[in-house]
């Protein structure tokens, strides 16, 4: 499993670093932090033999997409397990899924998540996984002074997972 993420600013990223912190600090679950996980918004989850077959079509991203701003309005989970911040869906964000689903769509052998398509695509910031009940009841009671935060997308990265580890990044202009 491969995914496309997108990266945020130097302020956003350090405010949800510090959420990232914050939850693990209280809840003892640390599984963002000992694998190296950076705040990111994965835009897409493919499955493929091997990294270099999508690293031409990532490549091809570059200068066909922009920076762009987007708003951080909710705290969520996704039960059982996992604690996360969500945008609203807007024009930018929505365009930048359908750009990166079109890119990796067509190539052999390959298949793109349901979670990753567009229309069944739930776009969200993990802040914690692999929460136990009780951990996820105090990453909630941690997250009830969480205000809306506006971020910049700044950046791209093909990754791979488990331990997170970039591939191939994109700045974005």
């Amino acid at each position: 499993m491969y995914l496309i993420f997108a990266y945020f600013d130097e302020n956003t990223t350090n405010v949800l670093n510090g959420y990232i912190e914050k939850v693990a600090q209280a809840t003892g679950n640390d599984f963002m932090l000992a694998n190296n996980v950076p705040p990111h918004l994965t835009l897409s989850a493919i499955e493929a033999r091997s990294v270099d077959v999508l690293v031409p079509a990532f490549e091809m991203l570059d200068g066909k997409i922009s920076k762009g701003d987007i708003s951080l309005i909710t705290v969520g989970q996704l039960m059982p397990k996992v604690l996360y911040v969500a945008p609203y869906l807007n024009e930018y964000l929505q365009n930048l899924e359908q750009q990166v689903f079109d890119c990796f769509k067509i190539i052999p052998d390959t298949s793109i998540s349901h979670y990753y398509r567009p229309f069944s695509w739930l776009p969200h910031i993990t802040l914690a996984k692999t929460l136990t009940r009780e951990q996820m009841i105090t990453s909630i009671q941690m997250m009830e002074d969480f205000k809306r935060l506006d971020a910049s997308i700044v950046r791209l990265g093909l990754a791979k997972v488990n331990p997170h580890e970039d591939v191939r990044l994109i700045e974005l202009h």
